[in-house]
Protein backbone atom coordinates (compact mmCIF):
# COMPACT_ATOMS: atom_id res chain seq x y z
CA UNK A 1 0.00 0.00 0.00
CA UNK A 2 1.03 3.10 -1.02
CA UNK A 3 0.86 6.59 1.32
CA UNK A 4 1.46 9.60 -0.77
CA UNK A 5 2.27 11.32 2.45
CA UNK A 6 5.23 9.87 3.30
CA UNK A 7 7.24 10.67 -0.03
CA UNK A 8 9.98 12.72 0.61
CA UNK A 9 9.07 13.20 3.96
CA UNK A 10 11.77 13.96 6.27
CA UNK A 11 10.43 13.24 9.90
CA UNK A 12 8.46 10.30 9.18
CA UNK A 13 8.29 6.95 7.73
CA UNK A 14 5.40 4.34 7.32
CA UNK A 15 7.20 1.94 9.82
CA UNK A 16 7.38 4.22 13.13
CA UNK A 17 3.09 4.07 12.52
CA UNK A 18 2.59 -0.05 12.11
CA UNK A 19 0.96 -1.81 14.95
CA UNK A 20 3.34 -4.05 16.69
CA UNK A 21 1.45 -7.10 15.53
CA UNK A 22 1.01 -6.10 11.55
CA UNK A 23 3.96 -4.79 10.15
CA UNK A 24 3.79 -2.87 7.60
CA UNK A 25 0.33 -1.17 8.74
CA UNK A 26 1.49 2.25 9.42
CA UNK A 27 1.03 2.62 5.63
CA UNK A 28 -2.70 2.86 7.07
CA UNK A 29 -2.41 6.15 8.45
CA UNK A 30 -4.70 9.05 7.16
CA UNK A 31 -2.70 11.35 4.52
CA UNK A 32 -4.27 13.81 5.55
CA UNK A 33 -3.08 13.69 8.88
CA UNK A 34 0.39 12.65 8.26
CA UNK A 35 0.53 15.94 6.37
CA UNK A 36 -0.41 17.65 9.49
CA UNK A 37 1.56 15.66 11.97
CA UNK A 38 4.59 16.36 9.68
CA UNK A 39 3.75 20.32 9.73
CA UNK A 40 3.38 20.25 13.49
CA UNK A 41 6.77 18.32 14.05
CA UNK A 42 8.48 21.37 11.64
CA UNK A 43 6.67 24.11 14.12
CA UNK A 44 7.61 22.17 17.08
CA UNK A 45 11.47 22.45 16.13
CA UNK A 46 11.55 18.83 18.46
CA UNK A 47 11.64 15.77 17.58
CA UNK A 48 8.17 12.98 17.61
CA UNK A 49 9.19 9.67 19.13
CA UNK A 50 5.70 7.91 18.27
CA UNK A 51 4.75 5.71 20.96
CA UNK A 52 1.36 4.07 19.04
CA UNK A 53 0.27 5.39 15.72
CA UNK A 54 -1.77 2.52 13.58
CA UNK A 55 -3.56 0.00 15.84
CA UNK A 56 -5.03 -3.09 14.41
CA UNK A 57 -8.65 -3.79 16.89
CA UNK A 58 -6.94 -6.88 17.97
CA UNK A 59 -3.78 -4.61 19.38
CA UNK A 60 -6.27 -1.75 20.70
CA UNK A 61 -8.53 -4.48 22.60
CA UNK A 62 -5.05 -5.70 24.01
CA UNK A 63 -4.15 -1.87 25.50
CA UNK A 64 -7.51 -1.10 26.33
CA UNK A 65 -8.12 1.42 24.08
CA UNK A 66 -11.84 2.73 23.61
CA UNK A 67 -14.42 0.43 21.18
CA UNK A 68 -14.14 3.72 18.27
CA UNK A 69 -10.41 4.28 18.56
CA UNK A 70 -8.93 6.94 16.12
CA UNK A 71 -5.87 4.92 15.98
CA UNK A 72 -7.53 2.53 14.33
CA UNK A 73 -8.53 4.78 11.76
CA UNK A 74 -5.25 5.73 11.44
CA UNK A 75 -6.08 8.93 12.74
CA UNK A 76 -4.56 9.20 16.07
CA UNK A 77 -0.97 8.73 17.44
CA UNK A 78 0.35 9.15 20.99
CA UNK A 79 3.88 10.96 21.15
CA UNK A 80 6.59 10.37 23.49
CA UNK A 81 6.88 13.40 26.02
CA UNK A 82 9.05 13.11 29.42
CA UNK A 83 9.53 16.67 29.60
CA UNK A 84 7.70 20.23 30.14
CA UNK A 85 9.85 21.88 27.66
CA UNK A 86 8.97 19.16 25.17
CA UNK A 87 5.30 18.66 26.55
CA UNK A 88 5.43 22.80 25.63
CA UNK A 89 7.35 22.83 22.20
CA UNK A 90 4.66 19.73 20.89
CA UNK A 91 1.63 21.21 21.79
CA UNK A 92 2.73 24.25 20.75
CA UNK A 93 3.08 22.39 16.96
CA UNK A 94 0.17 21.04 17.00
CA UNK A 95 -1.95 23.29 17.69
CA UNK A 96 -0.03 25.65 14.94
CA UNK A 97 -0.88 23.32 12.36
CA UNK A 98 -4.48 22.82 13.48
CA UNK A 99 -5.10 20.31 15.55
CA UNK A 100 -8.30 20.62 17.42
CA UNK A 101 -8.34 17.19 19.39
CA UNK A 102 -5.21 16.48 22.34
CA UNK A 103 -4.65 14.27 25.09
CA UNK A 104 -1.92 14.65 27.60
CA UNK A 105 -0.52 12.63 29.57
CA UNK A 106 2.90 12.50 31.70
CA UNK A 107 4.92 9.98 29.35
CA UNK A 108 2.82 11.14 25.95
CA UNK A 109 0.88 13.31 24.01
CA UNK A 110 -2.36 11.64 22.09
CA UNK A 111 -3.24 14.04 19.22
CA UNK A 112 -6.01 12.89 16.75
CA UNK A 113 -7.93 14.33 13.51
CA UNK A 114 -10.70 12.61 13.81
CA UNK A 115 -13.70 14.65 12.48
CA UNK A 116 -16.80 12.22 14.15
CA UNK A 117 -15.64 12.93 17.41
CA UNK A 118 -15.99 16.68 19.40
CA UNK A 119 -13.59 19.27 18.39
CA UNK A 120 -11.98 21.63 20.40
CA UNK A 121 -11.29 19.28 22.95
CA UNK A 122 -7.88 19.04 25.04
CA UNK A 123 -7.92 16.19 28.07
CA UNK A 124 -5.69 14.90 31.12
CA UNK A 125 -5.14 11.21 31.23
CA UNK A 126 -4.42 9.74 35.24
Amino acid sequence: MSNRAFVNNKFFSPGEFDSPDKKGSGANMNEEFIEKLTLARFKSNTPYIINSGYRTKEHNKKVGGVVNSSHCKGLAVDIKCTNSVQRYRILYGLIQAGFKRIGISKKFIHVDHDKSKPQLVTWLYK
